[in-house]
């Protein structure tokens, strides 16, 4: 299973920092959209996003009562899936559950609190586990995503395309796996080609995380001129989700700054603040800069932000 552990910070104008805390596993960078699918706005403001809150389990059934997206290389069924964007970092893991030797092979493309793409998982992320205990043969992945302060929720669109339909995926043959668990000698058999199909199920599951930065959603600083994007339902499901299309409804705008206490802070104080902001995204935990800074406007903090910005960006 693969686990991305890169800090990545959006910043307005195109241009980003990547700030390394561990070695990935892997070459990807996820926030490289370019060779992400452009959807049009109105088709994604027309979908049902399923709400999640962490920590949440879901499974999420892809058939033909399913809304789809036929656009570019996208290709039937999709879940659309709104996550909060003001509870820390969020840990995704994505499972798509090998069954009758099919499955679907998922894409995740990210996007921010105003619908824009903010980072892209393709499938050759999610990869071959194979089952446990508790789990069944699935392609699999892990995601972990840090939203920019001021947004109120970010969203999932996972979807499959004509080129992974037209490939396949190998799954252990179970006489491997009864002898890997009996300490016996594995035997020469063929393993299962497991064909790719545009319906399947997916397992969801999300948790916040608190100390560690990773892939950061949205802009760094917003801008006063952002018009609010409009998108289709949000109604929670505790079953299987099969998204539809829907009225469209209005999306709250980026909060502004927490408000300063009347009473201004105290030199020291600050300093304490803008030394430790500094030193926690010098060492690459975004998480810790981004509490700190929170805590210090909370406290009349009138630098901490600006000391914020010009940290991750390497100008601190």
């Amino acid at each position: 299973m693969k686990k991305h552990l890169l800090a990545l910070c959006l910043f307005p104008a195109l241009s980003f920092t990547v700030l390394p805390v561990v070695a990935a596993s892997t070459s990807l960078n996820p926030q490289n959209v370019a060779t992400a699918p452009s959807i049009a706005p109105e088709k994604l403001q027309r979908l049902s996003w399923l709400p999640l809150a962490p920590p949440v389990s879901q499974d999420i059934a892809l058939n033909t009562a399913s809304a789809s997206l036929n656009e570019g290389d996208i290709s039937g069924p999709v879940a659309a899936v709104a996550l909060p964007a003001d509870q820390g970092s969020l840990e995704v893991t994505l499972a798509s559950i090998m069954k009758d030797q099919r499955v679907y092979a998922p894409n995740v493309l990210v996007l921010d609190s105003q619908l824009q793409p903010a980072a892209f998982f393709p499938s050759s992320y999610f990869t071959y586990q194979k089952p446990g205990i508790v789990a069944t043969n699935r392609l699999e992945g892990t995601m972990k995503l840090t939203p920019v302060l001021g947004q109120k929720q970010i969203y999932l669109l996972i979807y499959t395309t004509t080129r992974d339909l037209a490939q396949t995926s190998t799954m252990i043959n179970p006489a491997k796996l009864y002898a890997e668990g009996a300490s016996n000698a594995i035997p020469d058999v063929p393993d299962p080609v497991v064909r790719h199909v545009n319906t399947g199920t997916l397992s969801l599951k999300v948790k916040s995380e608190q100390n560690s930065g990773n892939i950061m959603i949205g802009k760094l600083f917003g801008s006063g001129e952002s018009k609010p994007v409009v998108v289709g339902s949000a109604n929670a499901s505790t079953g299987s989700a099969q998204p539809n299309i829907s009225t469209p409804t209005s999306m709250p705008t980026a909060a502004p700054a927490p408000a300063a206490k009347s009473e201004p802070m105290l030199n020291d104080t600050e300093k304490y603040f803008n030394d430790g902001i500094r030193k926690a995204a010098k060492a690459g935990d975004i998480d810790k800069a981004l509490k700190l800074m929170n805590e210090a406007e909370r406290l009349g903090s009138t630098s901490a932000r600006a000391t914020f910005i010009s940290s991750v960006k390497g100008k601190g």
